[in-house]
């Protein structure tokens, strides 16, 4: 084939969406699982659903008019890339059970990408979809080996543990475990919380759509796409605060406050759960549970950090022993850090870890220096806190594409972004990035590298990026024979 795709997300199959609209044909999607859908075929845990309205969360080019819920559920998510699937033919051109476990370009013009099961694919182009999301992050708590109860992460959870009548303990409190803890609330017999930073909530303005709105969308023309796009600006008015001036955030961080002055009375509990920051350094949740899932009387929230784990439980840093019989880690994904292992190797044997030896960056979030006909979806610095990013995935397709047809084009064998336009735009990046809430909100998240360098959000409109990454501009690429 011409074309190999990492991943079968909303990434890898939107990508293979617009190449068959385009009429490519010519391609193949490795897919490390045993079925497809990334982020929400891993995330199974009781109460998973999307953060982002239901039609925003979805590709332009297939509205859904059947969507339940203003957020939908895990569930309904996974069963739209499914048909999108079969909608478009893909599921023809997925190799399942394929982890790719090395890229190396090879000097007569391909990709030599080698499988865990030894096979070997040498395809022109290679698309990485696997996106940021997927690497679990566990946190290295002396003890953790040896403790006799059942562990297990939010994004592989254990269905066969039942939490009826258990004793459990959360770690981390962030956007999987809001969903997660007040499912776990209504079943455990005690549920102790552990949480090192508070973040910031608001209420989530989710409600089934009503049958006379679906039947609208089916059969009104142009409904369901005008219903998406006062979505799409409602929530990119949120970027002003979020890229321009960190005061601009005022009104959100009210509206934040009364939310958790009006689930929680108690005021040392709701002293527990308000945030130092300014809000949006971290990312702003939205839930209208989790506060009183915390406020039952068989729920405990500890502040104390976690010193060791121990055969029964957990031990805090001010020497006070829990006892429990599970452990769920809220604790997220390795984000700045998740192509660390990787094993790709560009041009004259540029190892990926050497390009990236002063932190992870690329041209768009697309392209890198020195590795010919490699593109990346959802790669550095395209991470939203304000809008869909499954729009900003469309506008990096339409940009792999606009290369690939100015590699067809030519005579030329590859396509390579120049160094001097990477370099210049990572530089204008961090001008832009360094005046953002999310280093100057007084916060440390996942955003931020071990330097503290924001490595994974994209500091401006989406439209702004979309205008930008519509064509490739020819004088930021080197096509070479």
């Amino acid at each position: 084939m011409k074309l190999a795709i990492i991943g079968s997300g909303f990434a890898g199959l939107g990508m293979a969406i617009q190449l068959k609209k385009a009429g490519y044909d010519d391609f193949v999607i490795l897919e490390k699982d045993s079925d497809l859908g990334g982020t929400w075929r891993d995330n199974r845990y009781p109460g998973c659903a999307c953060d982002v309205p239901s039609h925003m969360y979805s590709f332009s080019c297939e509205l859904n008019p059947e969507w339940s819920r203003m957020f939908a559920p895990q569930e309904e998510i996974w069963e739209y890339l499914r048909r999108c699937t079969a909608k478009y033919g893909l599921e023809a051109h997925i190799r399942y059970d394929s982890a790719v476990e090395a890229l190396e370009w090879e000097p007569s013009g391909h990709w030599r990408v080698t499988l865990a099961d030894g096979s070997v694919l040498t395809p022109k182009a290679v698309v990485s979809g696997i996106g940021a999301l997927h690497v679990p992050s566990v946190p290295a708590i002396p003890g953790a080996s040896r403790f006799a109860g059942t562990v297990f992460h939010s994004a592989r959870w254990d269905h066969s543990c039942d939490l009826r009548g258990k004793r459990v303990a959360v770690i981390g409190t962030g956007a999987s475990a809001i969903q997660f803890v007040p499912e776990v609330a209504s079943s455990a017999s005690r549920l102790t919380v552990f949480q090192r930073t508070p973040p910031w909530i608001q209420p989530k303005p989710d409600f089934a759509i009503p049958p006379w709105a679906r039947f609208t969308f089916r059969h009104v023309p142009g409904a369901t796409r005008a219903f998406r796009n006062a979505i799409y600006w409602v929530l990119e008015t949120r970027a002003v605060g979020f890229t321009i001036d960190p005061r601009l955030m005022a009104p959100q961080e009210k509206l934040a406050r009364a939310h958790l002055a009006r689930q929680v009375p108690d005021p040392v509990l709701r002293a527990k759960l308000t945030p130092d920051y300014t809000i949006g350094c971290k990312r702003i949740l939205l839930s209208s549970d989790y506060y009183p899932a915390l406020s039952q009387p068989h729920v405990d929230v500890t502040t104390s950090g976690i010193s060791e784990i121990t055969p029964t439980g957990l031990v805090t840093a001010d020497g006070v022993s829990h006892d429990v019989d599970v452990i769920i880690y809220g604790t997220g994904f390795r984000v700045t850090d998740a192509l660390a292992d990787q094993r790709i190797i560009g041009r004259d044997g540029l190892k990926i870890q050497e390009a990236w030896a002063d932190g992870i960056e690329a041209h768009h979030g697309i392209t890198i220096a020195g590795f010919p006909n490699l593109f990346f979806l959802l790669g550095p610095n395209t991470g939203l806190g304000h809008n869909s990013v499954v729009f900003m995935i469309e506008s990096q397709v339409q940009h792999v594409l606009s290369c690939l047809r100015r590699l067809a084009g030519t005579s030329a064998e590859s396509i390579e972004v120049r160094p001097s336009a990477q370099r210049r735009f990572n530089k204008g990046l961090r001008r832009r990035l360094g005046k953002a809430v999310w280093n100057e909100g007084g916060c440390k998240s996942w955003y931020l590298d071990d330097n503290g360098v924001n490595r994974t959000l994209w500091p401006g409109f989406t439209f702004e990026y979309w205008a930008r990454t519509r064509r490739a501009r020819r004088r930021d690429y080197t096509l070479s024979r």
